[in-house]
């Protein structure tokens, strides 16, 4: 058996919590790796649904969850959320959730820096403003409070004078009031015993789990076109997206990632602002928006919506580190007569098969399509190759081709049930 790696392959949004749910039952071990509560995942069971930003979706079916060291945490939001899955009927308690003690902390200065960044940008990146790039700037920055400093309040106030030498400092050039190192510190005595009890080692769980032989689910936050490196930026999230950052956000060696599933819409969303080839912001956007409920589980931003992308899931997949995907939301498309798919751009007298990284290359692109017939009749609820219409297997067979991976799973409705499985990826 393979360890499984679910990565998003677009700019997130694209099924990436009902996928890793229905996993997460072959799975021993749940993993979050990167990222905060700035990414959500929306998990339907039944007629419950839950909303998760921190917690890992293992959490759902009672599986051993871990928040790797790669998360930052805001300690608040992550209480309020196990508040949240509580009352719905969900025991979040230690024997469940580990929080690596080597995670860093979100704090309400994050927040603050964050919120006034994004209003005072002349040009906007879309932050959630959740306080998420500041605290992994800190954390690059050696001045990060980390979760295992709650334990140790005699020592806190040093390491707290330290990072408002550079906050105050950042306050001071912007005309704001300094922040009061006191109310922090009472802040986070107040909050530190209510995670304690969560605190643990990702690594040696990690490693007891390797060598009982567990399966274990590394579980992503938005995705590749997101990444720091690889994706569009500066329109980006502040952590690295891709596969490879499982091993370090969690505290393993690469090796034991095993088999890496990019989650792919059957077409293309984006939230906030950036480039976006195939968005259609005309009554074709309008209709994959309403038929695919495009609105962010986080923000509940609206979602921008184009055709599928091949230049860019091709390109994710390799970035990525992709084996197989899991096609999502195929019954979005049920009622189109015709469907377009990217399969260039044209920038200038060139035709390209890659997005280039210059965002003003970015800009001027335009996509290259191909026209495929639509199936005109309903795919939700599908749960075998033989429940989908031919023209709906051409369009899967189709992308395939162009993305150079294999459909690996296919999702035709919100619900855990309504899943295709062509290859388990645990079975590697």
């Amino acid at each position: 058996m393979s360890n499984v790696a679910v990565i998003g392959a677009q700019w997130g949004d694209e099924g990436k919590g009902k996928i890793i749910d229905w996993l997460a039952n072959r799975a021993e071990v749940v993993v979050r790796f990167q990222g905060g509560n700035n990414a959500g995942h929306t998990i339907v069971v039944g007629d419950k649904t839950y909303k998760l930003s921190l917690l890992p979706s293992g959490v759902i079916q009672g599986k051993r969850s871990i928040i790797g060291n790669g998360v930052v945490v805001d300690p608040w939001s992550l209480l309020d959320e196990i508040g949240r899955v509580c009352a719905a009927g969900v025991a979040v308690t230690p024997d469940v959730l580990v929080l690596a003690e080597n995670a860093v902390l979100v704090l309400p200065i994050h927040r603050e820096l964050d919120a006034v960044r994004e209003m005072s940008n002349t040009s906007k990146l879309g932050t959630t403003k959740r306080g998420i790039g500041p605290a992994y700037e800190d954390k690059v920055g050696r001045r990060a409070i980390r979760v295992v400093d709650l334990k140790d309040f005699d020592s806190l106030p040093a390491k707290v004078d330290r990072l408002l030498a550079h906050h105050n400092a950042l306050r001071r050039g912007a005309g704001a009031d300094e922040i009061d190192g006191d109310k922090l510190l009472a802040e986070l005595k107040e909050v530190a015993p209510k995670i304690l009890p969560y605190v643990g080692s990702s690594w040696r769980e990690l490693d007891a789990a390797r060598r009982a032989g567990k399966r274990v689910l590394f579980e992503g936050a938005q995705a590749v076109l997101l990444d720091i490196d690889h994706g569009t930026y500066p329109y980006v999230t502040s952590s690295n997206t891709v596969a490879g950052q499982a091993a370090a956000g969690a505290g393993i060696g690469p090796k034991q990632i095993g088999y890496v599933l990019g989650i792919t819409k059957s077409y293309t969303t984006r939230v906030g602002e950036g480039p976006f080839p195939t968005e259609q912001v005309n009554a074709t956007g309008e209709m994959l928006g309403s038929r695919g409920n495009e609105f962010g589980t986080v923000t509940g931003r609206k979602r921008r919506c184009g055709w599928f992308d091949s230049v860019l899931v091709r390109q994710t997949a390799i970035t990525g580190g992709i084996d197989g995907i899991a096609l999502t939301k195929l019954d979005v498309l049920d009622t189109f007569e015709t469907i377009d798919v990217c399969v260039g751009y044209r920038l200038g007298d060139q035709v390209l098969d890659y997005l280039p990284a210059d965002a003003v290359a970015q800009a001027k692109l335009t996509p290259v399509y191909e026209t495929m017939e639509g199936w005109n009749c309903s795919t939700r609820g599908a749960r075998s190759w033989a429940d989908l219409p031919a023209n709906a297997i051409k369009y899967v067979r189709r992308i395939e081709e162009l993305i150079g991976a294999p459909v690996a799973l296919l999702s035709t409705s919100p619900d855990r049930d309504d899943t295709i499985m062509v290859r388990d990826p645990f079975l590697g």
